[in-house]
C-alpha cells in the first residue's frame, strides 16, 4: 500500500460513515475516486476528487459532499486538515510522520521499492519493433523499441507477467525485393558491374550481405535465372538482416523473449485455420464494398470480394481478406498471427506500431475481439515520428534511398542510456525532436544528464559518509530517526520519494512509461535543490561529523533518493551512474 492508496481508503471509510448515517445513498460506484498530489503544494499534501465524481449519483452538490467528507476526515488521527476547494475537490494535510515512514519503507524494500501488484500476475504479450527485415533498424524503429521495452519493464514492475515479442515479416513482396537487391550485391562481390533499378534497396548495408553470399555460395548463382536463386538468397538475406537487428536491439539493451515468423505461420496453415474460425462464426462473406470517400482512385471498380465483417466489432468498414487473384491480402496473415497469440493464453495483447499504422488498428482490434469473443483485449500504442537535429540542422532519412540514420548511428553518437531517456521524454503519440547536441549537454536542460547526475551525487555522498566513519548498511539507515528531518526542503524530498509507487501504478494503468521519466526529472530537481541549499546552510549538509544522529537521518534520505532514482531508471532501461565525468 502507498500513502495515496492508504488515504484513498480513509476517504472511502468517511464515505461509508456518511452512508451509515443516511446522509449519502449506498451502492455508489467508487472506482473513479482518486487520490493525488495537488498541483500547488500550498494547497495541501493530498487531494481527492471523491466529491466531484460521486456528487451526481449521490444527488448532492459537489461542494456539499466535499464539506460532509471533510467533517469526517478531520476526526482521523493522521489528518491535520481537510478543506474543500473549487467546485468540489478536497485537499488534505496529513501528519508528517506519515511521509517519514515512507523512508523506512523505501530502504526496507530496496530494489522492490515502487513495485506494485496491481497486475495480479496477469499475462501480457507486447509486440514491438517488428520491422521488416530488409535493412538495419533506423531511428524511427528506435522510438518504438524503447517505448515497448520500457512499457514491458513498467508492467513487470506493476505485477504483470510480460512477454516481449518481435513479429518477423519474412513473407511477401518486401523480402523478395530484399533478395533481388542482395543478388545484385552478390554479383558486385564477383566484380560484376551493377545498376540498381528503382524499386530495389540501394543501401550500402547490402554490400556486406553480397560478400557474405559469395562466401556462402561461391559462384553457384552467377548468371542463373531468378527461380534458381530467389528462395535461398531470400532466406540467407533475411537471416542476415535479423542477426543485425538482434545486435542493434542488444546495443540498446533490448532482448526479446520471442521471435515469430510470418512465413512459418503461413506454412503451418494458421491463416486457413483463423479464417475458418471466422467463417464458422458467420463473419466471412462475399460482397461489394462501398466506394472510398473522397476522390475515387482511377483504378477503383466495384467488385465482389471475400470480406471479414469487421464492422460487427467496431471497424468503419468490412475488410477484404482475399485478393481478386485468390491470394490472401496483407490482413489475412495478421489475423492468423493475432489468433496464434490469443491461443497462448495471454490476458492482454499490446501492439506497438508506427503512427503510419493508425488506420490499421480498428481492423486488428475487430479481428481479435471476434476470434476471442471479446475475452482478450488488444491495445495498440502508436509511436509518432522522431525529428533529428544536429548542429542546428535537421537530419533526413529515407530507407529506400539508402540515406537514413540508423539506430546504431544514434547509439554510437550518444550511447544507449541517453538515447533511451530522450526517447521517453515525450508521450509516445506526440512527435519527438531529438537534438544530438542537447542530448550531450551537461545541464539541467538535458534530463538524462540531470537525473543520472542526481544518482551520482547520492553515490558521492555515500562515499563521503564512509570516509567520515559513518556506517551505511540499509538495516541501520532504516532505523534512523526520521523525526530529525524537519526542514521544509527535506520534507519536500520525502514527499516526492513517496510519490514513486503511485507513478508506477498510474503509468502502468495508462501504459505511459514517459510518466516515470518526468517523475525522475522532478525528483532529481528536488534533490539537487536540497544539495545546493546545504552548500549555503550548514544545518542542511547531508554529512556533519558534529551531528551523528542527524547525519544518519539525512543519509537515510539520501539512500531512499538513490533507490528511487535507480529503480525508476531501471524501468526506463537506463543505467544508474555512480560517477559522472
Amino acid at each position: 500500500m502507498t500513502v495515496f492508496a492508504d488515504f484513498r481508503s480513509v476517504v472511502l471509510d468517511a464515505l461509508a460513515q456518511l452512508q451509515a448515517e443516511g446522509r449519502v445513498p449506498s451502492g455508489l460506484d467508487t472506482a473513479a475516486v482518486a487520490m493525488e498530489t495537488p498541483r500547488d503544494p500550498a494547497h495541501g499534501d493530498l487531494a481527492t476528487n471523491a466529491a466531484l465524481v460521486l456528487a451526481r449519483p449521490a444527488k448532492l452538490a459537489p461542494r456539499a459532499l466535499a464539506e460532509a467528507l471533510a467533517e469526517k476526515l478531520r476526526a482521523h488521527p493522521q489528518v491535520r486538515s481537510a478543506e474543500p476547494a473549487g467546485p468540489g475537490f478536497l485537499n488534505l494535510r496529513v501528519d508528517e510522520a506519515v511521509w517519514r515512514a515512507e523512508l523506512r519503507e523505501a530502504i526496507d524494500l530496496g530494489a522492490g521499492w515502487g513495485r506494485s501488484e496491481i497486475g495480479a500476475g496477469k499475462s501480457v504479450d507486447i509486440e514491438f519493433v517488428s520491422a521488416n527485415p530488409t535493412g538495419p533498424l533506423h531511428v524511427g524503429h528506435m522510438r518504438g523499441a524503447v517505448f515497448g521495452d520500457a512499457l514491458a519493464n513498467l508492467l513487470q514492475a506493476a505485477g504483470w507477467e510480460v512477454t516481449r515479442e518481435y513479429y518477423i515479416n519474412d513473407a511477401g513482396g518486401q523480402v523478395d525485393t530484399l533478395a533481388r537487391s542482395a543478388y545484385l550485391r552478390y554479383l558486385e562481390a564477383h566484380d560484376r558491374s551493377i545498376e540498381i533499378p528503382e524499386g530495389l534497396y540501394p543501401g550500402e548495408y547490402l554490400r556486406d550481405v553480397g560478400a557474405a553470399l559469395r562466401a556462402q555460395f561461391g559462384d553457384r548463382f552467377v548468371d542463373q535465372p531468378e527461380e534458381a536463386w530467389l528462395e535461398p538468397i531470400r532466406d540467407f538475406a533475411v537471416a542476415r538482416m535479423m542477426d543485425e537487428i538482434r545486435e542493434d536491439l542488444a546495443a540498446l539493451n533490448i532482448h526479446m523473449d520471442l521471435y515469430s515468423s510470418e512465413k512459418a505461420i503461413a506454412q503451418s496453415g494458421a491463416v486457413e485455420q483463423a479464417i475458418g474460425r471466422l467463417e464458422e462464426m458467420g463473419l466471412i462473406y462475399r460482397g461489394v464494398l462501398e466506394p472510398p470517400k473522397g476522390k475515387l482512385p482511377e483504378d477503383w471498380e466495384p467488385r465482389e470480394q471475400t470480406l471479414f465483417r469487421s464492422t460487427a466489432y467496431g471497424d468503419d468498414v468490412d475488410r477484404p481478406i482475399r485478393k481478386s487473384g485468390g491470394s490472401w491480402t496483407y490482413f489475412a496473415p495478421d489475423i492468423a498471427y493475432h489468433y496464434d497469440k490469443t491461443q497462448r493464453g495471454y490476458d492482454l495483447l499490446v501492439d506497438v506500431l508506427g503512427a503510419d499504422h493508425g488506420g490499421y488498428v480498428k481492423r486488428l482490434k475487430a479481428a481479435v475481439a471476434a476470434l476471442t469473443e471479446g475475452r482478450v483485449p488488444l491495445e495498440a500504442r502508436l509511436c509518432q515520428m522522431v525529428n533529428l537535429f544536429k548542429n542546428g540542422q535537421p537530419y533526413k532519412m529515407s530507407k529506400r534511398s539508402g540515406n537514413f540514420v540508423t539506430l546504431r548511428d544514434v547509439i554510437d553518437e550518444v550511447g544507449p542510456d541517453v538515447a533511451r531517456f530522450v526517447m521517453l521524454m515525450r508521450k509516445n503519440d506526440a512527435q519527438l525532436d531529438f537534438d544530438f547536441d542537447k542530448a550531450l549537454e551537461q545541464s539541467r536542460d538535458n534530463p538524462v544528464w540531470y537525473v543520472q547526475y542526481a544518482h551520482a551525487r547520492t553515490a558521492s555522498l555515500a562515499r563521503q559518509a564512509q570516509e567520515a566513519g559513518f556506517l551505511l548498511d540499509d538495516a541501520g539507515l532504516a532505523t534512523a530517526d526520521a523525526d530529525l528531518l524537519d526542514h521544509p526542503s527535506e520534507m519536500a524530498l520525502i514527499r516526492k520519494i513517496a510519490e514513486f509507487p503511485r507513478h508506477v501504478e498510474g503509468g502502468a494503468q495508462a501504459q505511459e512509461p514517459h510518466r516515470i521519466a518526468f517523475y525522475l526529472y522532478d525528483l532529481a530537481g528536488v534533490f539537487h535543490a536540497l544539495w545546493s541549499r546545504g552548500k549555503e546552510e550548514e544545518e542542511l549538509r547531508f554529512v556533519q561529523a558534529s551531528d551523528p544522529e542527524g547525519t544518519r537521518a539525512r543519509l537515510a534520505l539520501v539512500r531512499a533518493t538513490q533507490l528511487t532514482l535507480a529503480n525508476g531508471m531501471r524501468i526506463l532501461g537506463v543505467t544508474p551512474m555512480d560517477e559522472m565525468r
